[in-house]
């Protein structure tokens, strides 16, 4: 393998870990059917508190899985997955392209 495919690769792991845990799967399921939702729209649909959602949310705005939109005193998360997406994708084509018999 190519050091090219493996800086790809390796570039995508802080993007697997956001996506690996099973709380930040479930706020993007969530959010996928029903966007934009608030941290206490997000929290009454889980057992989790508040703050604990909060922290998942930040962890995906970190990574560009969210995006935050501010109405008044609220703030309003959709899905922000283009970016993630084309990484996802340049990954794909390089394991298909150097690691493919």
């Amino acid at each position: 393998m190519s050091d090219h495919a493996i800086n790809v690769f390796r570039k995508c792991i802080p993007l697997f870990q956001a996506l690996g845990d099973p709380v930040r799967q479930d706020i993007i399921i969530l959010l996928a059917e029903r966007e934009p939702l608030s941290v206490n729209e997000i929290a009454g649909q889980s057992s989790l508190s508040r703050p604990a959602i909060s922290h998942h949310l930040k962890i995906l705005s970190d990574h560009r899985l969210v995006k935050i939109e501010q109405k008044g005193t609220q703030r309003y998360y959709s899905l922000s997955l283009t970016q993630s997406i084309d990484q996802l994708k340049k990954l794909i084509m390089v394991v298909e392209r150097e690691c493919s018999p």
